[in-house]
């Protein structure tokens, strides 16, 4: 399973709802601008409860995407060492899609959504029905770019990783053959090609 890495644009949103990633094998970095000198207690409360999983980054001087090049420089840093890292940018700056884009062109999962709740992994102990447990693996599989599964004991394999491994082996084949139906995947001798909608970065 992938190692998932929150990166917060602090400047841009001031989550509320940090405390739902307690409990899921997250590891949190808050970008706090150079002028921005209180954190309310709410969030540090909830920072010190993810203990050595979260931490605070301070930008260093201030000016037009300066935060935002402070999040790519340790995106790169991060990637370097673990190339298995799934990157969760949390911001509304649609000026991260070019990054995202280029990522993912290189087999590196990332995405950003505006809020924590937006985060897949957190969306999936709601879903239920096949729908949303459909629109959950789509959403994964169109973030993770080129970085697809290209057989399908690997879909299979990536599908009940996400579902945190609690799908029986019908249930994961069932969502296979959904996905089939609905010509989202062509599986020709075992090997897998995606016919997704485009990411929404």
């Amino acid at each position: 399973m992938k190692n998932n890495y929150v990166l917060i644009d602090y400047e841009n949103v001031q989550p509320k709802n940090l405390a739902m990633l307690n409990g899921h094998k997250f590891k949190v970095l808050i970008f706090v601008g150079a002028t921005q000198a209180r954190i309310p207690f709410e969030l540090a409360a909830a920072v010190q409860a993810l203990g050595s999983n979260a931490e605070y980054v301070k930008i260093d001087g201030s000016g037009p995407n300066a935060l935002d090049f402070h999040i790519a420089f340790y995106m790169g840093q991060i990637a370097e060492r673990d190339p298995d890292a799934y990157f969760h940018i949390i911001s509304k700056d649609t000026g991260f899609g070019p990054l995202i884009k280029h990522l993912n062109g290189r087999k590196l999962a990332a995405h950003r959504v505006k809020d924590l709740s937006e985060i897949q992994m957190l969306r999936i102990s709601k879903a239920t029905t096949s729908k949303e447990k459909m629109d959950a693996i789509v959403k994964s599989l169109v973030a993770r770019g080129q970085a697809r599964p290209r057989k399908t004991k690997t879909l299979a394999n990536t599908i009940n990783s996400l579902f945190l491994k609690t799908l029986e082996e019908s249930e994961v084949m069932g969502l296979i053959e959904l996905m089939k139906k609905q010509k989202l995947i062509t599986i020709d001798n075992e090997k897998v090609s995606y016919s997704l909608p485009t990411s929404q970065v």
